[in-house]
């Protein structure tokens, strides 16, 4: 047995957005595989594959992990946008407790590779311009979010490497695609509205990926013996600017993207405010990842450009909303 063939892949957080997209294409590929989520929806109850945990903090993993030679660790709390008042209780629960307990579990199991998602906000909040954050990297870690997804990186090697399990860390920028949620589906209903955004001079760089792409990383993760014991950005192949993200949705959603300039230091002062930094930040700010490593280790490239991945997420909202 080896990390080139999985016999079965246990995913959890496999009712989150890109756990529901990893689920259909192992479908579609007869990828043996378990879906443990928190709870059964409607569209898992009948799914043979699909089991419900309950609160992950306290589930018995090893009876899901009965069989599997490889896991997809997604499960954990992603960063929530208040900056006020933030516990970090939640997240280190979410997010290193779970993932020690699971990897415990594990080693018992005698699982041989685990694939685990973590984030680029580990390589900080901002990169220089035309210096995008790359493997190797230090960590700056700016928030309880990113602290505890950091030491879930931390947990995770600690128990592969006494145990002899291989692990591999994906930190991932913003995942977009249909069925998207938070911040870009709040960007995009604002365009589709036709509302004024004032973000016409911003001259940032953003990376993003889209879910059709991270599963496809994931799934060269499992397979990919040059992988084991890396820790690697994964993103698309194209980055962009807010400006230039908004007018290629506009296109695509056929309606006029309505831009106009604000100078950024009024724009963070507004913000400001209305306790708003954080998000501010994610519009004006530069946060791109050089995902190149990644690509050359696993001989991958993204199978959807930018732009393929917008016009799928745009025609996802289009057959929800009447433009």
């Amino acid at each position: 047995m080896t990390a080139a063939e999985p016999r079965k892949v246990l995913i959890t957080g496999a009712g989150g957005f890109i756990g529901r997209a990893l689920r259909k294409y192992f479908t579609e590929r007869g990828v043996a595989h378990v879906a443990a989520v928190r709870e059964l929806s409607p569209a898992d109850a009948g799914a043979p594959e699909c089991i419900a945990l309950g609160d992950l903090a306290a589930a018995d993993w090893d009876a899901p992990l009965s069989g599997i030679d490889t896991i997809v660790h997604l499960a954990g709390r992603v960063h929530v946008l208040r900056e006020r008042g933030a516990d970090a209780t939640p997240y280190i629960v979410a997010n290193v407790h779970v993932t020690r307990r699971l990897l415990e579990a594990a080693a018992r199991a005698g699982v041989k590779r685990v694939v685990l998602a973590s984030t680029v906000k580990v390589y900080g909040e901002t990169t220089r311009p035309r210096r995008p954050m790359r493997a190797g990297d230090p960590a700056r870690l700016r928030d309880a979010y990113a602290h505890s997804k950091a030491e879930a990186e931390n947990v995770l090697w600690q128990i592969c490497h006494a145990n002899g399990i291989e692990g591999v860390v994906l930190r991932l920028p913003l995942v977009y695609g249909p069925g998207v949620k938070g911040n870009f589906l709040i960007l995009l209903e604002a365009i589709a509205a036709g509302r004024r955004l004032p973000l016409a001079g911003v001259a940032n760089r953003r990376s993003l990926v889209y879910v059709g792409n991270a599963v496809s990383a994931i799934e060269a993760a499992l397979r990919t013996p040059a992988l084991a014991d890396e820790t690697l950005p994964v993103a698309d192949a194209e980055s962009m600017s807010t400006p230039q993200l908004i007018q290629k949705i506009a296109r695509g959603l056929g309606v006029r993207a309505r831009l106009y300039h604000v100078p950024a230091p009024l724009l963070r002062a507004g913000a400001a405010l209305f306790g708003q930094r954080g998000a501010a930040a994610r519009l004006l700010d530069s946060l791109e990842v050089d995902a190149t490593r990644f690509g050359e280790l696993a001989q991958w490239t993204p199978p959807a450009t930018l732009d393929e991945g917008l016009a799928a997420t745009v025609a996802w909202w289009r057959l929800r909303h009447a433009l």
